[in-house]
């Protein structure tokens, strides 16, 4: 769930109103998966959406899906020494090719990129690493709290380095929302040497910093907690914060916890416990409305009840992050710009890209594709069309070359 940030949402709202071998714990992806929790009935603050069986007496199956489904590995890789360790949790795929690091949108985890990979190491000869951030998923760190664009861009090259040595493979920087302004940041600091390309997924600077000061009335609005994963699953899918739930059964294994037994759970202790973080760009869920209806659930019934009927909260809550949401985002124009290596933005559904943005694109300084109507989640929502643009991007530019089950007309850009 992505806070940072919902410019997609914002901005549907305003149109609707106005008209690395590395010190690790290992895990192949042929390991079993943990038994899923039993399926309830929705609870009270659930939307009634129609969904695809509606009327049809059978019902959606809401139910998670493993991380080995799209990876092929798991580790946790320590960054540190033993006595100041940090532990992050990467999932990785491929072993030639350049290495893809993905970095995910606030609120969500390195599962989000789960189905996009897949779609991307079908396309092209490549490697995959996907991390979770520091204070997300179940990384564990030190200073959890601190979520600088300093501090996170280190945190990307340490991980790296510990997994690919000091002279890591050609690198092209992936990031979504937040994690794009983390790879921006990363790439114009020279902290990995061997990046040669830069993807950001839908976060412009200035739609970025004008929606900030209504983000916590919208974190407010969410959900605060979950009876079973499978209903967080189905909320993602109903309230449209992530439209596809192929992705959407994997993704929201890393934005939620358990609640119940969690303290002798180690590798759950680390990120804060949060109340309501989501990304925000769904079409048809309004602000206002959201927020209605999470009052309204508040006079129904009392905390105790709440709590009683709700096993799964939200991992992190964002809205105490508060203090970093403008360094994300302010002067990220600029620095993506100054970037010296080639540069692919991918937008979700409009063009809104912001004076200096503008000024670049015309002078060729990046190149930008406009994806169909989606949400903010845009490789978890279209992950089949984000790999098909990464790929021509990685093709075009040499990076890559594509896997001969599907070279076809598909990359214009194959020579």
């Amino acid at each position: 769930m992505c806070v940072c940030v919902c410019e997609s949402y914002f901005s549907s709202v305003e149109q609707r109103s106005a008209t690395h071998t590395c010190p690790s714990v290992s895990f192949m992806a042929s390991d079993p998966s943990p038994e899923q929790p039993q399926r309830q009935q929705p609870s009270m603050w659930e939307e009634n959406f129609d969904t695809e069986n509606h009327g049809v007496g059978r019902k959606r199956d809401y139910s998670p899906v493993s991380w080995s489904e799209y990876f092929e590995m798991m580790d946790d890789v320590v960054v540190g020494t033993a006595e100041s360790k940090d532990v992050f949790r990467v999932y990785k795929s491929g072993v030639d090719g350049p290495l893809l690091v993905l970095l995910h949108g606030g609120g969500h985890s390195a599962l989000s990129w789960a189905v996009f990979t897949a779609a991307m190491t079908s396309r092209v000869t490549c490697r995959v690493l996907a991390m979770d951030l520091r204070g997300h998923g179940v990384t564990q760190v030190r200073h959890s709290e601190d979520l600088s664009t300093l501090t996170m861009s280190r945190d990307v090259a340490n991980v790296v380095r510990a997994t690919y040595g000091e002279i890591p493979p050609p690198i092209i920087l992936v990031g979504h929302s937040m994690g794009g302004a983390i790879a921006v940041h990363a790439a114009s600091g020279s902290l990995l040497p061997s990046v040669v390309g830069l993807v950001v997924i839908d976060v412009v600077e200035g739609s970025a910093m004008d929606v900030l000061h209504s983000m916590q009335n919208f974190l407010r609005g969410r959900p605060k907690s979950f009876k079973t994963i499978d209903h967080a699953i189905e909320w993602s899918v109903k309230s449209g914060q992530i439209r596809n739930l192929e992705s959407a059964k994997v993704s929201m294994v890393g934005q939620v916890r358990r609640r119940e037994g969690e303290e002798g759970d180690t590798a759950e202790q680390v990120s804060p416990v949060g109340e309501c973080v989501a990304e925000g760009n769904e079409e048809f869920y309004d602000l206002n409305y959201a927020t209605d209806k999470a009052e309204s659930a508040a006079s129904e019934v009392s905390l105790s009840d709440a709590e009683t009927l709700s096993s799964y909260c939200w991992r992190i809550d964002l809205s105490k992050a508060e203090k970093y949401w403008d360094g994300w985002f302010r002067g990220i124009s600029n620095l993506f710009l100054s970037c010296n290596v080639p540069k692919l933005l991918l937008l979700a559904g409009i063009d809104r890209l912001d004076r200096d943005l503008t000024i670049g694109q015309m002078q060729g300084k990046f190149m930008m594709q406009v994806l169909p109507p989606c949400g903010h989640a845009v490789h978890e929502d279209t992950p089949d069309k984000v790999a098909d643009a990464l790929a021509s991007f990685m093709i075009r530019h040499k990076f890559a070359e594509a896997r001969s089950e599907t070279k076809s007309s598909s990359y214009p850009f194959m020579r």
